[in-house]
């Protein structure tokens, strides 16, 4: 399943890669910096074991994002949208002269931009890319991101310093946020409140997150 346990022999012909991509930026003061990659990598081999077990293969994740608005909270490394968008176009291109396929499952917002971009060049140089989006209803280290990590990591999340951050419409905050970062709406990093978060509830949204990347990557029926 795993592209990089193979050897070249052992790589399939006109395989279908499943890339993820996340970030590595601050979560609050509970969750670890690769909050992003965690999730994105979760899901990401969840649609690789449902699929064609001959054909599908899990790369390596693409570990930095588009991070810039959470530059201000050490540990953050952001090698922003332009950037990010280059090494996607050069990994798809790379991929494709092997494989049939590419689709890039995403763990971090900020790096929507850069996906929609890289995948759209790939496509008109006649190439098959796509991006997904980890979608689990959560903003930035509440609730949903927290049980998430409880469930794939718990060893590496800190409850004890769990705390609510801004709370309101992403909408609303996200002027402030573009501007001048996300500490200028939330000193902790934290926006939402991850009070309430289990194991239990991530298994839930992981559970539906994969199916929701599986449904989107077969289309319409």
């Amino acid at each position: 399943m795993r592209l990089a346990d193979r050897t070249w022999p052992d790589v399939p012909e006109g395989a279908l890669v499943v890339v993820p991509v996340g970030s590595l930026e601050q979560h609050g003061p509970h969750l670890p910096l690769d909050t992003d990659t965690v999730i994105a990598s979760a899901v990401a081999e969840g649609v690789v074991r449902a699929l064609d077990p001959a054909t599908a293969l899990l790369a390596p994740a693409v570990a930095f994002g588009a991070s810039g608005e959470h530059e201000d909270f050490p540990g953050t490394v952001s090698i922003g949208t332009s950037a990010l968008e280059h090494v996607i176009v050069e990994l798809g291109r790379s991929l494709a002269r092997w494989a049939a396929r590419v689709v890039l499952v995403n763990g971090h917002g900020g790096n929507a931009e850069a996906l929609d971009s890289a995948c759209a060049v790939l496509r008109h140089e006649g190439r098959d890319a796509a991006w997904l989006p980890c979608r689990h209803g959560d903003i930035h280290a509440g609730r949903g991101e927290t049980s998430l990590m409880l469930r794939l990591a718990p060893a590496r999340v800190r409850l004890d310093r769990a705390t609510a951050g801004a709370s309101g419409d992403l909408a609303a905050l996200l002027p402030s946020m573009r501007r001048d970062g996300v500490r200028a709406v939330s000193e902790s990093g934290v926006i939402g409140d991850p009070s309430g978060a289990s194991a239990d509830e991530g298994d839930a949204l992981l559970a539906a997150m994969i199916e929701r990347a599986r449904s989107e990557l077969r289309g319409p029926s």
